[in-house]
């Protein structure tokens, strides 16, 4: 009796390369019995910091804690306005309505797919407080040209660095150009605490954001426990809690040791789909701009059915239920979410085009080059083996 072959093995859109020296950290804060925001969390602040060379960095609890702690120390609230792409996730979004305040979403550049700086210098009005650039895939948006239109119209820059840990661009690094800059180490970014981000920049603001993030309490709790009584402390302002665990800090220190490892194997990777996808008709692989160096948080393909023998929706079916490989979208506009359809919100059409066609591909450290191949291999057959002359 003939017997089934084997199973293909899955190949994920991602995993977290964890190891023995994170298993060691987390082991050696559990057996020191300080679990919560304490010498750990501050040693990863302190590597953050000194590596982007910014003036101060604090360790939260998420991206999100930190795009909304960075609203509050700015003191962004009702009536003003923050301008945002719509091609990300809602995060940004979600702060800038908890602080009371309007996001106008402008569309993107059709090459990065990062907000226009021409179109964000239109959409200023006398409402405008700041601007939230956010780095599409780990692809750094022009750095330069925001910086001078936020000091030139006199606006907070904030950098959603989510996706581009170790990113530069004309010789800038991503995450050290905004008044405030905020990263994410999610379960699926580039380095991962499992949940956390941190929240770098100026030293007033930082130092706003800490006094909030912690109930408002004019001192941490590692530093009451170290220097003097635990009840010896003050509400200076009604705050939140937002600090990191040294759980948490302790595993984001041993990858942030990772950080330029973990993105040199996502650009060999890079490389090998774009040198070998580029001839399918129809897919558009990632452009990266001269004097570019990604963080590739995200290997995206665009998927035109005009030209494509199948659509995107149609590529990721395929590729999940006949071979085993997970892919994903990123992302829904923002401005087309139910949450934000009472926002006077104009026509996006790069925006509208690039989230129809966009595919994620697994694309992390942990792939094996075989692994790669069968991506490559499986999007061949999809397509017929069609190439283009």
């Amino acid at each position: 009796m003939a017997v089934d072959p084997s199973p293909i093995p899955e190949i994920p859109w991602n995993r977290p390369s964890l190891g023995d020296d994170e298993i060691t950290e987390v082991v050696d804060t559990l057996r020191s019995g300080w679990l919560t925001h304490g010498p750990k969390a501050a040693a990863f602040e302190d590597a953050v910091r000194t590596d982007l060379g910014a003036e101060d960095a604090f360790a939260v609890t998420s991206c999100t804690a930190a795009l909304h702690l960075a609203l509050l120390a700015a003191g962004v609230g009702p009536g003003d306005e923050v301008i945002t792409p719509s091609l990300t996730f809602c995060a940004a979004a979600n702060a800038i309505r908890q602080v009371g305040a309007r996001p106008v979403f402008v569309d993107v550049e059709p090459t990065t797919h990062n907000l226009s700086p021409e179109l964000t210098e239109k959409a200023v009005t006398a409402r405008t407080k700041a601007v939230i650039v956010m780095h599409y895939g780990g692809h750094p948006c022009d750095l330069r040209r925001f910086r001078t239109l936020a000091d030139d119209r006199g606006l907070l820059l904030v950098e959603d660095a989510a996706h581009a840990l170790l990113a530069r661009r004309d010789g800038l690094r991503a995450g050290s150009v905004g008044d405030l800059s905020t990263f994410s180490f999610y379960a699926n970014k580039v380095i991962t605490t499992g949940e956390g981000g941190m929240l770098v920049g100026r030293a007033d603001l930082v130092r706003k954001a800490r006094l909030l993030g912690r109930h408002g309490i004019d001192s941490s709790v590692w530093q009451r426990h170290t220097e003097r009584r635990t009840a010896d402390y003050d509400v200076a302002v009604p705050g939140l809690k937002y600090v990191m665990s040294d759980l948490a800090g302790a595993v984001g220190l041993r990858q942030w040791h990772r950080l330029a490892d973990f993105t040199a194997r996502r650009a060999e990777i890079a490389d090998i789909y774009s040198r070998a996808l580029r001839a399918l008709p129809g897919l558009s692989t990632p452009k990266v701009l001269p004097d570019t160096e990604p963080g590739w948080f995200l290997y995206s393909i665009f998927i035109d059915a005009g030209y494509a023998p199948v659509d995107r929706d149609e590529v990721a079916y395929r590729l999940r239920t006949e071979h085993c490989i997970s892919t994903s979208r990123h992302f829904r506009p923002v401005h087309t979410l139910r949450a934000f359809a009472d926002e006077d919100n104009p026509r996006l059409p790069v925006t509208e085009v690039v989230a129809a066609r966009q595919l994620s591909l697994p694309c992390y450290p942990a792939m094996t080059d075989d692994q790669v191949q069968r991506v490559i291999d499986a999007l061949r057959v999809i397509w017929g083996n069609r190439m283009v002359p």
